[in-house]
């Protein structure tokens, strides 16, 4: 990789989060108040995805339960592919593909809201979790690549990044996160910058 293949990729990385942003801006706000919503009746947030997208999962939920910028109260928030004796146990007893909506049974109510993160939107983990989620009376909301792939048609909302580059897609999942959580906050603590 040369000096002009890195700058391309910077440059690639941010046309992406811009066409994103154009599209869906208010998709990201109704998204913001739904989970304001949520965590000011008690509910919980459920997220969960593979490989990167369950690091982003864990990130994201750590960025809730933590913080983000401002000390402030922890709000509910929890990584499903974090639990290694749950996935284990799950994968061998059961089926790798029920990782998530077992431990979505377990722990989804009416009113929380599931989180699934999917470059591709067509790994059946990912899916049956949504289902379950669905099933359990959970707001769904999915972060895919450009397709949506099946996960795009199951859920509420969907995100999908305009792009099926893996890490360009993965770029913006984050950055999504990142702008949830400070609009959040914000709105629940208050500006506190």
């Amino acid at each position: 990789m040369n000096i002009d293949a890195i700058v391309q990729a910077f440059e690639t990385s941010a046309d992406v989060k811009n066409e994103f942003i154009r599209t869906h801006a208010e998709c990201v706000v109704e998204v913001g108040q739904l989970l304001i919503r949520a965590f000011r009746e008690g509910r919980k947030v459920l997220l969960f995805g593979n490989g990167g997208s369950a690091t982003d999962a864990s990130h994201l939920a750590a960025e809730f339960v933590g913080r983000y910028r401002r000390d402030r109260d922890p709000l509910p928030a929890l990584a499903l592919a974090c639990d290694m004796a749950a996935i284990t146990c799950i994968a061998n007893d059961y089926d790798y593909a029920d990782i998530f909506s077992r431990q979505i049974q377990a722990h989804g109510r009416k009113g929380d809201v599931a989180i699934a993160i999917s470059t591709s939107g067509n790994s059946l983990n990912v899916i049956r979790g949504v289902e379950a989620a669905t099933d359990r009376g959970l707001v769904t909301v999915a972060w895919t690549g450009a397709t949506g792939g099946k996960v795009g048609d199951l859920v509420d909302y969907c995100f999908r990044v305009p792009s099926s580059v893996t890490a360009r897609i993965q770029e913006c999942h984050i950055t999504l996160g990142h702008v949830l959580c400070e609009f959040i906050e914000e709105r629940l603590f208050g500006d506190q910058s």
